[in-house]
């Protein structure tokens, strides 16, 4: 007998659909966000969890959220012009969010990265109208990071029409998440007792920890770091993944608005992600880093008492090459990344199944593929 089953799309009894639906209309790209999507991820960490989705939007990750917002102020306050050429640090997702926003508003954007920022968003950037720059030599003190943030120094002190927004000391940086993300959770999780958020520029972080001190709710922040990364005073140490992280501390992280830090090897947020992938969610390496500190820390807590909440930054398409490519995850952690658990196993008692270079031309009534 057939041990599948269908799956409940939610807890509940299913909501009725309305007779007409009215489409939603835009006419620029940042003004689509999902806001209310949660994954519950009980059943990949073993623990009750529910991740936010901020990747459904045009941008692909939680960073249109900040890019609108330090563009909007940047406008405002009349450092932003139409003979401006903004300029920006970024492993990559701020750097896509930044291009969206460029095109749709006729702006001209240059992002500054470095080689872990995968070919496909550099692609991306390319393909919405911007210029990419990749510094190609880490420094001594900042390693990557620094390297990049002195080009953008260099770039501005060269020629007044750049303007860099500088999102690792923008305060639009951590606002955007005080206005929209914090909200959102406490909109939909009213009695939240601890929130996991990784940590990179700590925008996200700040923002969503501000939200709930200046309420007064007791939601306990833990921050998702990781490991090689000086953040939060650890030492430095080679990182591949880009996203979470940092070679040089933040100027917005106020780390008395931060209850605890968990610290993630690279290798345990590559099994991460292919987890997820296993159950069918195909999410960022940022996204990975956050589910595996947040399962660490669930096990080790009564957890069945908790409400939790994990913000998910990106989705995975971009990782397709990296995180989801064998032979780079074991060039990189071995082959000890790639193990698959036993309950996601589902080929591993395969014998006598055909495979694709086994199967020969269809016979006659066979269906043709």
């Amino acid at each position: 007998m057939s041990s599948l089953s269908v799956p409940r799309a939610g807890s509940g009894p299913r909501p009725s659909a309305p007779a007409s639906v009215a489409p939603r209309i835009v006419a620029v790209p940042e003004a689509f966000n999902t806001e209310d999507l949660y994954v519950d991820l009980t059943g990949v960490v073993g623990a009750p969890l529910h991740l936010k989705c901020e990747g459904f939007n045009f941008a692909g990750s939680i960073k249109l959220k900040a890019a609108a917002e330090m563009v909007d102020a940047a406008i405002r306050d009349g450092h932003l012009t139409e003979d401006s050429v903004l300029v920006e640090s970024s492993s990559g997702n701020l750097g896509v969010a930044l291009s969206m926003i460029a095109a749709s508003r006729r702006l001209r954007f240059l992002c500054i990265t470095d080689p872990r920022c995968n070919l496909s968003t550099r692609r991306l950037m390319e393909a919405l109208g911007s210029r990419v720059h990749v510094v190609t030599e880490p420094v001594d003190d900042g390693g990557f990071l620094g390297a990049r943030i002195q080009y953008v120094h260099r770039l501005c002190a060269s020629d007044r029409r750049y303007v860099w927004l500088n999102q690792y000391a923008n305060p639009g940086n951590w606002r955007a998440h005080y206005r929209t993300t914090a909200p959102a959770i406490a909109r939909h999780f009213p009695d939240v007792d601890v929130l996991f958020v990784g940590a990179g520029t700590t925008g996200t972080l700040m923002g969503c920890a501000r939200y709930f001190r200046d309420r007064d709710r007791h939601v306990r922040v833990v921050a998702v770091d990781a490991v090689g990364s000086v953040t939060f005073g650890g030492p430095p140490g080679r990182r591949m993944i880009p996203g979470l992280g940092t070679s040089v501390r933040p100027a917005l992280l106020d780390e008395s608005y931060v209850d605890e830090v968990v610290r993630v090897e690279e290798c345990d947020t590559v099994r991460t992600c292919h987890r997820m992938a296993r159950h069918g969610f195909l999410f960022g390496g940022s996204t990975g880093t956050v589910v595996s500190g947040a399962g660490r820390w669930l096990a080790e807590h009564d957890a069945d008492r908790l409400t939790a909440v994990a913000i998910a930054p990106d989705l995975g398409e971009r990782y397709l090459d990296t995180l989801y490519q064998s032979n780079w995850v074991e060039a990189l952690y071995g082959p000890e990344a790639l193990a698959v658990s036993t309950d996601d196993a589902r080929w591993a008692d395969t014998a006598g199944t055909p495979t694709p270079d086994a199967v020969g031309q269809p016979t006659t009534g066979a269906l043709a593929p």
